[in-house]
């Protein structure tokens, strides 16, 4: 790892059984990167991801944040030291508003838990960093909404708010775009794009479109193995990847 790496794998390793999910991959992401990991369905992508978040363990290799060795550290442990993530299925509470989901993040981080909640002064601090976090993804206007009402789009919104309410140093998304119209990827991809420079991003994405227009660095995973790292037009003019990848002339944007 060098003084410019947020995060470094090791030779990292997932195997369920004889199945070799993830075999001896190495991958560093510079602070305030745009990453993004493509790769066809089995290419491990998911187990990358879950070994990053904390959701899966490994069976070999190191994983670094910051220098620290994370490999053993549960989700909890993680998201203290700045990794938060969102997932493919909402982890949202569907039954309250769009602000009371934010709250409980913003409260969590605080440490003030809700018991907090309580005190005045707690209370307007939450609420007015609650609020940011919407205007930041676009969702002012629906605060009083239930969850269960927004769109898909939108609950993708909330859960970047979320996310943000953690502080994170490192953001992990998965597949932020699935089940979009290409109205709401759109907005998706402007406020990815739109997050400050001190919030690393790490995306896993089938959508090249989104990739090649907002990552600044893609990495190519290949039968659990790493294939390429590189910009995105190094990525599009690998003939590597064109044949492992998309088995086509061009990988196009």
């Amino acid at each position: 790892m060098t003084d410019l790496d947020l995060l470094e794998l090791r030779q990292v390793s997932r195997h369920f059984g004889s199945f070799r999910a993830l075999d001896e991959v190495d991958l560093t992401v510079r602070p305030g990167a745009r990453h993004a990991i493509i790769g066809p369905n089995g290419a491990g992508k998911s187990t990358l991801f879950g070994l990053i978040s904390g959701t899966l363990s490994t069976t070999a290799g190191t994983i670094l944040v910051d220098g620290q060795d994370v490999t053993r550290l549960p989700v909890d442990r993680r998201v203290a030291l700045g990794v938060a993530a969102t997932f493919q299925h909402s982890s949202l509470f569907m039954q309250e508003t769009v602000l009371e989901n934010v709250l409980l993040a913003v409260l969590r981080r605080a440490g003030t838990g809700l018991g907090g909640w309580r005190k005045v002064s707690a209370r307007a601090t939450a609420i007015a960093q609650a609020y940011t976090l919407l205007e930041r993804v676009g969702l002012p206007t629906r605060h009083d909404a239930q969850v269960a009402a927004l769109s898909h789009g939108e609950r993708r919104q909330l859960e970047v708010a979320v996310a943000l309410a953690t502080e994170p140093r490192l953001l992990l998304l998965d597949e932020p775009a699935a089940g979009m119209s290409p109205a709401e990827t759109a907005r998706l991809t402007e406020l990815i794009a739109a997050l400050p420079g001190e919030v690393t991003v790490l995306l896993i994405e089938h959508d090249l479109d989104m990739v090649f227009e907002l990552a600044d660095t893609v990495t190519v995973m290949h039968l659990g193995r790493h294939l390429k790292t590189g910009s995105p037009d190094e990525v599009r003019a690998s003939t590597e990847v064109q044949s492992a990848y998309l088995g086509t002339k061009e990988v196009s944007s």
